[in-house]
């Protein structure tokens, strides 16, 4: 399709089709709704649930650490180099077949990982896993946004974050008892069952539409498909390594970063001359759509780095273990639940929902300038509420964000949109993490030389001086993390107003429904 004029999209986006009624009814929605967020929970949780059973994979395998590190790295790449290609896959194949496909696929690359007797094994299985879990959260929301009506799009979209928000913030807490109390293994085959039913309710509830494409005859993006994996794959690598070899002080870091950025530039030429590209970048015309994008991988930049950050400071500087440290986290999910319930609950009514993120960054952001002033003795309900109040005010931003790009987008189109969005979504989250655990580490080194000298020239010699240095360690670390959060804080300050360009998303006030 060429045409994308804002007359098409939205006469596109609000016209019947044929057994959208009969999608609609209340019993059948939610029953499609439940079956597609099995498999983005599962898939948002791989990415959390093994971090806390590294080490102990570590010993199993007989393996460094830099290595271990691959269990993570090779998930996050496979994912990178799928994601682009979901829409265009669902198109030709049909995106019931597909999501199927890829929650058997990740059933069966789950049990490998579990069974994986070397690293070599686990690294190919999880490669397939995260190739085969890419491909849920896109196909998730394409086939929400087509099942409910317009007005409840904010609606369902809420209702599927909140499994794969969720799922970061269950997931150490779940691994660690996992690992300890049962086996690491364990982290993978818990996915076998719910993979199993899951892939049973999307067989039985989910439907393709009528005008969903299935393979034609048009002709394949080759090239498209090269730079795709080429680009995304490079991408992946350098954001998950960099940090490890210092950043551009690598050669390597240097070559990678030019090679993805040509492969990148090669690609834009290609998708806009193809007739049937890989990734639809035509509809980057739609402002509402190009904002929404533009947003989300500030938002998850942010949120993803606090999820990170938040932990590793209680460990780190307030010296808390983990299991204490797993539950003063805890009231973010709770947040987060209760702002997902909100969203989804305000929006069936007439309230411009843009206001929501708008008021939720700003929140946020005072939320994160309440963390830049914790300090060594900050207590218990000092770490609590603002991570309470943060998941709150963030919790349901992301749904507005995806029901109001995508409120233009035509239906055929909805898998190539949902499959762009998440593509910023991750690139968003990966850079986040690596670019602000960078700074963090850069800031630590800074702050412990300025303590250090700080130390050695003006507190006497002896007893004295050998305290002051002990306490410079954890002193550098609350500055590098005050530091960090003041800048996050900055940034949602900047982008929050934007959220009131955004188009407004449909509302379910004085419309009848069959509920």
């Amino acid at each position: 399709m060429t045409d994308l004029s804002r007359a098409d999209s939205t006469a596109a986006a609000l016209a019947p089709d044929s057994g959208a009624d009969e999608l609609r009814q209340p019993g059948v929605k939610w029953l499609i709704a439940a079956s597609v967020m099995l498999g983005t929970f599962m898939q948002s949780l791989d990415i959390s649930i093994i971090n806390v059973a590294l080490p102990h994979m570590q010993r199993s395998f007989g393996v460094k650490v830099d290595q271990i590190t691959w269990v993570v790295t090779s998930y996050l790449i496979a994912i990178g180099v799928v994601l682009p290609m979901t829409g265009w896959l669902a198109a030709r194949i049909g995106r019931r077949l597909y999501f199927v496909a890829s929650i058997i696929s990740f059933m069966a690359a789950s049990a490998f990982c579990g069974a994986a007797r070397t690293l070599t094994q686990m690294v190919v299985a999880r490669l397939i896993q995260g190739a085969a879990g890419a491909a849920m959260m896109p196909l998730a929301q394409a086939i929400l946004l087509e099942t409910f009506p317009p007005y409840e799009h904010t609606l369902a979209m809420s209702t599927l974050s909140l499994g794969s928000v969720m799922a970061p913030v269950f997931g150490p807490t779940l691994g660690g008892w996992i690992t300890m109390h049962l086996n690491w293994r364990w982290n993978f085959y818990i996915n076998v069952p719910v993979s199993a039913v899951a892939a049973v309710m999307v067989y039985s509830f989910v439907h393709d539409p009528p005008h969903l494409r299935k393979g034609g005859g048009e002709p394949i993006d080759y090239m498209g498909l090269i730079y795709i994996t080429a680009a995304f794959g490079l991408f992946e690598f350098v954001i998950s390594r960099g940090q490890n070899a210092g950043w551009f002080a690598a050669s390597w870091v240097r070559y990678c970063c030019a090679a993805t950025l040509v492969l990148v530039a090669l690609l834009v030429r290609q998708e806009l001359r193809f007739p049937h590209p890989i990734v639809d970048l035509r509809l980057l015309k739609i402002f509402s759509f190009t904002l929404a994008a533009f947003l989300v991988p500030i938002y998850t930049a942010a949120v993803f780095t606090v999820n990170v950050l938040n932990p590793l400071f209680m460990q780190e500087v307030l010296g808390y273990d983990a299991e204490k440290t797993g539950l003063l986290v805890s009231p973010r999910a709770v947040g987060l639940a209760l702002g997902l319930v909100l969203v989804g609950q305000l929006s069936r009514r007439d309230l411009d929902m843009r206001y929501y993120p708008a008021i939720g960054l700003w929140l946020a952001a005072y939320e994160l300038w309440v963390m830049s002033h914790w300090h060594l003795d900050t207590g218990v309900y000092g770490l609590i509420w603002p991570i309470f109040i943060f998941g709150l005010a963030i919790g349901g931003t992301f749904s507005v964000f995806t029901a109001a790009g995508m409120s233009e987008i035509p239906k055929e189109r909805l898998g190539f949109a949902s499959s762009l969005f998440n593509i910023m979504a991750n690139m968003g989250s990966a850079t986040g993490i690596a670019l602000f655990s960078s700074f963090l580490t850069s800031r630590h080194r800074t702050y412990l030389a300025q303590l250090t000298a700080h130390a050695m020239n003006h507190v006497p010699a002896g007893a004295a001086a050998g305290a002051s240095l002990k306490s410079a360690g954890p002193m550098a670390w609350l500055l590098s993390y005050n530091d960090i959060y003041r800048t996050l804080m900055y940034i949602l300050m900047i982008v929050a107003p934007t959220c009131l360009l955004l188009r407004r998303p449909a509302s379910g006030a004085n419309i009848e429904t069959l509920e």
